[in-house]
């Protein structure tokens, strides 16, 4: 049996022996599908849904593989006798999106992703590896989605003709190993900060063209009802996004006071996105007429993190907290004339980060150094505008200190599950681990958090 066939053979047995395991022993009801997994247990659907994953990125890669040979035969130099127009289609993409039933954009990425893995012909008939050598074992492993690879060809593409070639396929390995063990929305971080690395001179003009493509509308339907929309450049978003979570960060917590602090009379009801909107009104409001500033924002500060070397040289990029856009060093300087600028490495003689006993509360001072460490939520990834700074042993139950060492930022989702599930949290050598409880996982393994776990190591890749 060929190879790809045999890859998906493998992927539907595991499939069919997950299946298998996650019926109960004694008492099942055959049926359909979903009355079957109404049947299985937590743990037996959570393995199936793997199955079930890994199956699928099988399928599509090698799908992948069939619509860049769909493509191959119908290129322009076959004319009217290509294999698309032989099937009464204008071209590969239209013939591949009526087989699958999906749009032209997704049978363009099949097609791309295809033929940026596929093995290649030289002039004489050689067989040579594939463009992206990496992102092809991965796919062919099941190990990454479609999504994934093509995030990851479509950036390495658009770098490829100003990048150093040797850099780019450590970037591609460095890429596809993150693709491997976070999902697309982290993984969409590496590429960008991948991105900026590998073209430094492409950071600013294409903060330019994001600043150029800057735009608001604003227009009211037929109900009353306005609707704004914007297109902000990340120097632009800024201060409002950072204004915008000050105001909503304060709501949610009033809305769920600390031990010890009064409740509110009122239960507050309103969404994030309700929040936003009423945040955004009260910014507008003090902006017409208050005369002092709101509470919230009194303490709220864009904080951009850069290397002093390239705030001193002017040469590299920094970062926006809160967003994953990277911007320039010309940027950083800009911004450092208007807004405090924290540097990357915190601490110092005059900034004392451990307090001990001293102090209940994480300082602001304290929140940026873990900010540096954790990225946002050190659990899930959560937008740092939206998490708070914990202690690992509890202040009163545990008498820990209000140290780096046991500070971890998390949003309050994952603080509750945490705290109610039995996590254990470990903060070694300036990186987060998580330790699931015994029903999460038997063997306790514990999974790495924060920044690290998203965060590209270019230069181990390279060794």
């Amino acid at each position: 049996m060929d190879e790809p066939l045999a890859t998906l053979e493998r992927e539907l047995g595991a499939l069919r022996d997950a299946w298998g395991e996650a019926m109960p022993a004694f008492g099942s009801i055959p049926g359909e599908a979903q009355v079957e997994l109404e049947q299985m247990s937590d743990r037996g659907v959570v393995h199936v849904t793997d199955a079930l994953a890994s199956l699928r990125r099988g399928v599509d890669a090698l799908l992948a593989r069939a619509a860049a040979e769909v493509a191959r035969r119908s290129g322009p130099e076959f004319g009217e006798l290509g294999l698309s127009k032989g099937q009464g289609f204008h071209n590969a993409g239209r013939l591949v999106a009526a087989s699958t039933g999906a749009s032209r954009s997704d049978a363009a990425r099949l097609i791309a992703v295809g033929s940026a893995t596929a093995t290649r012909a030289s002039f004489i008939g050689e067989r040579m590896p594939p463009r992206r050598p990496h992102v092809a074992s991965a796919l062919a492993r099941s190990a990454i989605s479609l999504e994934a690879a093509s995030a990851i060809a479509t950036m390495l593409d658009r770098v490829a003709l100003r990048a150093d070639s040797g850099m780019v396929d450590v970037a591609e390995a460095a890429l596809t190993e993150l693709a491997e063990r976070a999902p697309l929305e982290l993984l969409v971080r590496g590429i960008r900060e991948a991105e900026a690395r590998l073209d430094a001179d492409g950071v600013e003009p294409r903060e330019a063209q994001l600043r150029d493509e800057r735009s608001l509308t604003m227009r009211e339907d037929r109900h009353g009802v306005v609707h704004l929309h914007a297109r902000l450049d990340p120097e632009t978003a800024a201060p409002v996004k950072a204004a915008v979570e000050a105001l909503v960060g304060d709501a949610l917590r009033r809305r769920d006071p600390r031990p010890g602090e009064p409740r509110p009379i009122v239960d507050d009801r309103r969404s994030i996105p309700q929040l936003q909107a009423d945040a955004l009104a009260a910014i507008a409001r003090h902006a017409l007429g208050c005369d002092a500033t709101l509470t919230p924002l009194s303490k709220t500060t864009v904080v951009v993190r850069v290397d002093l070397a390239t705030l001193v040289e002017g040469l590299g990029d920094a970062r926006i907290d809160g967003l994953d856009q990277p911007i320039s060093a010309a940027t950083a300087r800009r911004l450092a004339a208007d807004a405090e600028l924290i540097p990357a490495v915190l601490g110092g003689p005059s900034l004392p980060l451990d307090l001990g006993r001293t102090a209940r509360l994480f300082t602001r001072a304290q929140r940026l150094a873990l900010g540096e460490r954790d990225g946002g939520c050190a659990c899930c990834g959560q937008n740092i505008g939206y998490v708070e700074a914990h202690h690992i042993r509890w202040w009163e139950r545990d008498a820990g200190p209000t140290d780096l060492a046991n500070g971890v930022l998390l949003c309050s989702f994952c603080h509750r599950l945490i705290h109610r599930e039995g996590w254990e949290i470990r903060a070694e050598a300036g990186a987060i681990w998580f330790i699931p409880p015994p029903h999460v996982d038997p063997d306790r393994v514990p999974r790495l958090g924060g920044r690290a776990r998203f965060e590209l190591q270019m230069t181990d890749a390279a060794a």
